[in-house]
């Protein structure tokens, strides 16, 4: 076994590990909120290292460009999307607010009237 199919290996195990970790946090975790942590973290961080798995198993410039542009346009839209679910889940009252630290959006849209 060469030192990049060691490599390789190791990667997808943490690929596979991070992607189980975001499953398991989708279903054990108690509202929308820690969800959507639950869900976007791991799988950004799991989908870069089986990209980088990709990219060494097969080093070629189309590969390497496609796994660079996969990863960009990820990191791109991820956080939007969970944001925009976090404010809809807020503005429909599907958290619990007894978790919050701080509800610094209710304070901005009595203060302000935004998004009412």
């Amino acid at each position: 076994m060469s030192g990049s199919e060691l490599a390789i290996g190791i990667l997808v195990l943490v690929s596979a590990f991070l992607s189980m970790a975001a499953g398991i946090g989708i279903v054990r975790f108690p509202d929308v909120l820690t969800r959507l942590h639950a869900g976007t973290k791991p799988q950004v961080l799991g989908l870069a290292t089986v990209l980088l798995a990709i990219s060494i198993a097969d080093p070629h410039w189309g590969v390497i460009t496609t796994a660079i542009l996969v990863l960009t346009f990820q990191l791109l839209t991820q956080p939007m999307t969970a944001h925009m679910l976090g404010r809809s889940a807020y503005r429909t009252e599907h958290l619990r607010r007894d978790l919050l630290i701080e509800d610094v959006l209710a304070r901005d849209i009595d203060t302000r009237g935004i998004g009412t």
